[in-house]
Parts: structure tokens; C-alpha cells; sequence
């Protein structure tokens, strides 16, 4: 099977990097459950119920970012720029091969057969593809996506992706229910400078003027999944439409 030898040379490949056996008993343990916590926020220490130290797994994860194997996604809580990512925080892990995630966790069919992918996998699925196209927007190497975050005691809020264009953190959801639901999106929307945000999504086009909780009016550009690799060029086709 081409997914299963593409894990073997992932692994053959990044063993080349480790110092010391136990570097690669971790590296082996960061590859077999890191598939399986695709899209979840992650702890170094003792990671994936193991009694490995958070420094020794950090290590290991900094090598598989180095062979584009996964990616770690840190939040930051700014909305507006520069957004900078807090390190401290718990990042989100990310597969950068979606095809090893469809294989493993035996969600390929559902994929073929199922034209609303948001609701596929918990909607991690459609979360790493658009986490992939954005990727693939930057024109750096070093360039990471990051997600945002509002933790307080009273509430917490997390919107998928910001994504700077011009001088705004616009916020990216990938969401399946009504624009009501976003309450993360409507909270950062509270919060920011301006008045702009994005739903990825499996529905149709459209732009639509509406309000947060607190009732400050704002536009949601509803994107299709098709169009994700478009997202820059659309995000200015909202601003500019409604200037």
C-alpha cells in the first residue's frame, strides 16, 4: 500500500536524525499517535499517555516538522497585527499529508462518498485541508499558520486560523452549521479592529451582513471548500464590495 510505505520511509528517513535509541523509540511513538490526535491541541509531557519527558518529546516533534511530516500550530490571543504566537500555550497538531490521516483512521470512503467533508472525522478533516491550503498561500518556508485563542475563567473561545491581509487578522472558521453558531468567530470579531470574517465550509458562495451577540455588524464571506485556495483573492473581493 503506497500510504503504508510512505509511513515506512517517514520513519526510516527521520531515525537518520536521532542521537540515541531513545530518541527514536520516541520518534517511533510521536508518528503512531500523532495520526490519531490530528487536530487536537497536544502536551509535550507524557504525550499520548507515555512517561516521556516534555523536553525529550519536544525534541522529536522539531525534527518531524523538519521532514514536513506534521506541524505544530501555536495560538496567539492578538486580533489585530502582528500576531504573535505564544509558545507557552498548548499548540494544535497538524498532519501535513491528510491522505495518512484518511488511511488510518479508516475514514477514505467516507471521504469519497460524503460531499459535506466538514462533517467527516469531527471535522478535523476539512480543518488540515484548509490548514493546507493556507499553508501553501505563504510565501516563506518559515511561515506557520496560527490559531487564536481567548482563555479566561469565565469563557473560553477558539477560532480555527487568522490569516493577515494588508494590515488586518482576519478569522477563518471551518464550520457546517448557521453563521449564528460561531460564537468563537463572533467573539474575536468583538474584539477586532474591523469588521471582516470567514467561514469555510461544504455550502455555496455568498457574503452576508450580520451581527454578533454584542451586536456589532459584521460580514461573513461563507466560502466553499473548492475555493479555498482562492481565499486571499476572495477576502479582498468582500472588503472591496462593501467599502
Amino acid at each position: 500500500d503506497i500510504i503504508d510505505d510512505l509511513i515506512t520511509t517517514y520513519v526510516e528517513d527521520v531515525e537518520k536524525y536521532s542521537k540515541t535509541n531513545n530518541q527514536t523509540k520516541i520518534i517511533r511513538h510521536v508518528i503512531n499517535n500523532s495520526i490519531k490526535l490530528a487536530g487536537e491541541r497536544i502536551k509535550f509531557e507524557g504525550f499520548a499517555q507515555s512517561n516521556y519527558k516534555s523536553k525529550d518529546v519536544s525534541e522529536c516533534f522539531r525534527i518531524l516538522e523538519k521532514t514536513f511530516f506534521l506541524h505544530l500550530v501555536y495560538p496567539t490571543t492578538a486580533t489585530k497585527i502582528p500576531a504573535i504566537e505564544n509558545l507557552r500555550k498548548s499548540p494544535k497538531l497538524h498532519i501535513l499529508d491528510t491522505g495518512i490521516i484518511n488511511k488510518f483512521v479508516g475514514v477514505q470512503s467516507q471521504i469519497l462518498s460524503n460531499n459535506k467533508i466538514d462533517s467527516v472525522f469531527e471535522g478535523k478533516i476539512a480543518e488540515h485541508i484548509t490548514g493546507q491550503e493556507l499553508l501553501a498561500l505563504q510565501t516563506s518556508v518559515l511561515a506557520k499558520n496560527v490559531f487564536w485563542v481567548k482563555e479566561k475563567k469565565q469563557s473560553n473561545a477558539e477560532v480555527d486560523f487568522i490569516l493577515q491581509i494588508s494590515n488586518m487578522l482576519i478569522p477563518i472558521e471551518v464550520k457546517l452549521g448557521k453563521s449564528g453558531r460561531l460564537r468563537s468567530l463572533m467573539e474575536f470579531i468583538d474584539l477586532a479592529p474591523h469588521n471582516f470574517a470567514v467561514r469555510v465550509y461544504s455550502g455555496k458562495f455568498s457574503i452576508e451582513k450580520t451581527k454578533t451577540i454584542k451586536n456589532k455588524a459584521f460580514f461573513l464571506l461563507n466560502l466553499p471548500f473548492y475555493l479555498v485556495s482562492q481565499i486571499e483573492k476572495y477576502i479582498k473581493f468582500m472588503i472591496n464590495s462593501v467599502s
